[in-house]
């Protein structure tokens, strides 16, 4: 459990750090979805060095066939994240940027917990959890404003 906490940590350590470059090659190429665009072939082309060196087997068409297309939108969705990342990083700051990130994704994720979405285990709001996302929230503005 340990590891786990370790490796989302450092997963959470890498996003304005990602944010940060991605902004900055934003201003460089004059364009966020160019940088977009780099970020992401770059990103395949390690995941592909990775795959081959590790000689990982590639899934069969008919199971790709088989996958529900709606699966797929986690790339949309990483694309959208980074595109704006490139964006606001450079406007709003990365602390204020990230602390926005994260207060959208504690409360998408208190949904999709309680009503146990997208075949996700139900965990109910509970006091707790609210006032964890309140305190975010009031944490995202003290970073914002001071």
């Amino acid at each position: 459990m340990n590891l786990l906490i370790l490796l989302a940590l450092t997963a959470g350590a890498a996003l304005p750090i990602q944010a940060s470059l991605n902004g900055r090659l934003g201003k460089e190429l004059g364009n966020p979805m160019l940088a977009a665009l780099g970020s992401f072939v770059a990103g395949c082309l390690v995941l592909l060095l990775y795959l081959l060196a590790t000689r990982t087997s590639f899934p069969a068409p008919a199971l790709l066939s088989r996958i529900p297309p709606y699966l797929w939108i986690g790339g949309v969705l990483g694309g959208l994240y980074v595109t704006l990342a490139i964006i606001l990083t450079p406007r709003l700051g990365v602390a204020t940027t990230m602390g926005l990130v994260v207060a959208g994704q504690i409360g998408v994720s208190i949904l999709l917990d309680h009503f146990g979405l997208l075949g996700l285990d139900k965990h109910p709001v509970s006091l707790g959890r609210l006032a964890g996302a309140v305190l975010l929230a009031a944490g995202v503005i003290l970073v914002k404003r001071f």
